[in-house]
């Protein structure tokens, strides 16, 4: 299944997950220092949390979750093909998963990443335990 994922800054992680699971009306998939995500099933909707108060009520990014790395590969190829700027990172630990994934920016420089996660992670990124300074692509 793929599903579009939201990626916000938010100032008080523990207010922010009560709102979004009465507004969404499920549990995080996913809680851990400075960092939740939920797995929605209806609308298809992975959102994700990442508490940073300078940046609180921001947009962090934005994705498309699939399900295998082939799908990340071929989106990469087609994005390619259309001349689009792709940066490729595959094995990579990003929001407590190892994950493949290719970024593209709008024309605004928004941040879109397509990824699959292949296992969970102990720490938000390879480089950093703590989300306010991880080398996590955006994040």
């Amino acid at each position: 299944m793929s599903r579009i994922q939201l990626a916000i800054n938010v100032s008080n992680l523990d207010e922010s997950i009560a709102f979004y699971s009465k507004l969404l009306g499920v549990e995080p998939a996913k809680i851990r220092p400075g960092y939740a995500n939920f797995a929605v099933t209806q609308p298809p909707l992975k959102l994700v949390l990442i508490e940073k108060a300078d940046k609180a009520g921001t947009l962090n990014h934005l994705g498309v979750e699939v399900e295998i790395s082939a799908e990340v590969a071929a989106a990469e190829h087609r994005l390619q093909a259309l001349g689009l700027e792709i940066r490729e990172e595959n094995q990579v630990t990003c929001c407590y998963a190892l994950q493949d994934k290719i970024w593209v920016n709008d024309p605004d420089d928004a941040p879109w990443e397509i990824y699959t996660v292949l296992s969970d992670a102990a720490t938000f990124s390879r480089t950093q335990a703590d989300p306010n300074t991880s080398a996590c692509a955006t994040c």
